[in-house]
């Protein structure tokens, strides 16, 4: 189209174009009808994905970004459109996930005088976002769109807010579409100190009882090769955070599965043994180290970060080193040699032993039945997407990850009703992926009314719904800690949650109760491929999930069974 009859929101339009953009989630609105106009007569390549409400929105931008490494946009209108993404853009800050949210706003002339939905997204939104913008100029669009890009995807990787009101939206444009940046203090840090990598590769060249700690740092800098060249060359035992699942294949030999408060035991218990922690990714955050002052006391403690800030803000570490994880390990493997482990693994070889998952099959039908039954089904191959609570612990224990970028879950802001919608973000930057959606019955029911959005494009998800008809992660600490007092955790009142998927147009529902048919209905489901698939597992509303850290305990203090004495109430959170 001629430049020269552009208007604000068609050089916005260009301006994504430029950057390679597919698709725009969101809800429409009277402040971004511009933008949503704009779509039409640009006549674009970028699809709008139409959601139901603007939370999904930012997580289904957030499933996108996680599943294939480019970063994700929404667009909503103002006001109460631009509140309904805080806790997407939560999501996305806490896990260092690149998004775009484009917000429309009431006109200028009006901004701080309470105009009909005006919200100050710009001020609300600050602590969660890595920038933003209030755009003043429709000239300032292209340069503006792309510094947000830039800035969301560089370095450690956030959230980026982009607020335009409508007078700017649908004023002329007469700017440049290809502006060049203008980005003074923002200088993301691309080398690194090979000082301290010597200092480092001298320090493990020392250890004889190492484990590499792995984070979602190191998915995010596409590190997942050399993670795994330098745990075969120094013969080292591999852990992951929850987020960093992935980052090394969990079928490996030397893979210890996930740390922390739920992760394996032998896991936890290398953690309290080792002579050397290596940290390649992850920010040492409180649901892994437990009690700072006691988390691998005696190891020498090593840091790998591209944040700077994230040094020594949890633990003390000996030494560290700050830039992108994968630079920083391909100068590393330069510099060691094999270590001396034979003893260390044998060791853990046995703890591996005496204490693996496992589950009961009597009685009724267990989450970890289906969940177990899911990844042999899917050879480990699907994209699991998760919500937060009992299920995402034993998703993330029972559905090993082998390849990057194919587990996504809500780490440090833990949200219920993100793993439907992240799934249908997945499934569109995945279209040929088998891609599963894990959830419960308390997150599903926050976001279920995506379930249009996923019939609407036709799209193949598995939603699991692990349903124990309780929000059984709050149950279980009410059950271990405050003396069975259950308040405000009986979800009462769930519908049939197959029956309903039957109502939307293409979905299709299962119900599941006993455990003879976990593997009978699971392959009908995956089978199904007209749209979204729906399983209601019935599960045992009562279950808990162990290995178990206290919140504030230790990891010495971890519970591989129900205790058989009353535990004091934690000082951390759930």
């Amino acid at each position: 189209m001629n430049q020269n009859n552009m208007d604000g929101a068609q050089a916005l339009i260009k301006g994504l174009e430029n950057e390679g953009v597919e698709y725009i989630w969101g809800l429409s609105g009277g402040a971004a009808i511009p933008i949503f106009d704009a779509l039409i007569t640009t006549k674009t390549n970028i699809k709008l994905i139409l959601v139901r409400h603007e939370q999904g929105a930012v997580h289904m931008a957030d499933g996108y970004a996680r599943s294939t490494g480019k970063p994700g946009v929404v667009l909503v209108t103002s006001g109460p459109g631009a509140t309904n993404t805080v806790t997407g853009i939560l999501t996305a800050h806490m896990d260092s996930i690149p998004i775009i949210i484009l917000t429309g706003q009431t006109v200028s002339s009006m901004l701080g005088k309470d105009a009909f939905q005006e919200a100050d997204v710009f001020g609300l939104t600050m602590p969660i976002v890595k920038h933003s913008y209030l755009v003043k100029n429709p000239d300032d669009i292209p340069r503006v769109v792309r510094e947000a890009f830039y800035i969301a995807n560089t370095g450690r990787p956030g959230p980026v807010l982009i607020d335009v009101p409508k007078d700017v939206s649908q004023g002329k444009f007469s700017g440049n579409l290809h502006s060049e940046m203008d980005l003074p203090g923002y200088n993301p840090k691309t080398t690194f100190n090979k000082a301290s990598v010597l200092e480092i590769a001298g320090a493990l060249s020392h250890s004889r009882k190492p484990v590499l700690l792995i984070g979602h740092g190191a998915l995010i800098s596409n590190a997942s090769n050399v993670v795994k060249q330098l745990a075969e060359i120094l013969n080292a035992p591999v852990t992951t955070t929850l987020l960093g699942k992935g980052a090394f294949p969990e079928s490996h030999h030397l893979s210890l599965g996930m740390l922390g408060m739920h992760g394996t035991a032998y896991a936890n218990k290398a953690m309290v043994e080792c002579d050397l922690v290596m940290s390649i990714g992850s920010r040492y955050d409180d649901r892994i180290i437990g009690q700072p002052h006691r988390f691998c006391k005696d190891a020498v403690r090593i840091h790998i970060d591209i944040d700077e800030a994230e040094m020594g803000k949890m633990i003390h570490c000996h030494h560290w080193c700050v830039g992108d994880a994968r630079l920083i390990l391909e100068e590393l493997i330069k510099h060691v040699g094999p270590l001396n482990t034979a003893e260390w693994l044998k060791h853990l070889e046995k703890y591996k032993n005496k204490y693996p998952l496992k589950y009961k099959k009597q009685g009724g039908l267990k989450m970890q039945h289906v969940l177990d039954e899911l990844h042999k089904l899917t050879l480990g191959k699907a994209v699991i997407s998760t919500d937060v609570g009992q299920h995402q612990m034993w998703a993330a224990q029972f559905c090993k990850s082998n390849y990057p970028s194919g587990w996504l879950s809500s780490g440090g802001a833990g949200t219920m009703g993100y793993g439907f919608p992240a799934a249908i973000g997945a499934q569109f930057g995945r279209p040929n992926d088998l891609v599963v959606a894990v959830v419960g019955d308390g997150g599903f029911q926050m976001t279920m009314s995506e379930l249009s959005t996923a019939c609407v494009h036709k799209l193949p998800i598995k939603v699991i719904i692990l349903n124990n008809h309780y929000l059984g992660m709050v149950r279980q600490w009410q059950e271990l800690f405050y003396e069975e007092r259950e308040s405000g955790v009986d979800l009462e009142g769930n519908p049939d949650f197959a029956k309903l998927a039957d109502t939307y147009p293409g979905a299709k529902g299962f119900t599941l109760k006993r455990p003879a048919d976990v593997r009978k209905i699971l392959t009908r489901a995956l089978e199904y491929d007209q749209g979204p698939a729906v399983v209601n597992a019935e599960c045992e509303k009562t279950d808990n999930v162990y290995p178990m850290i206290p919140a504030g305990a230790a990891l010495e203090d971890m519970l591989v069974e129900k205790p058989k004495r009353k535990l004091e109430k934690p000082s951390g959170s759930t």
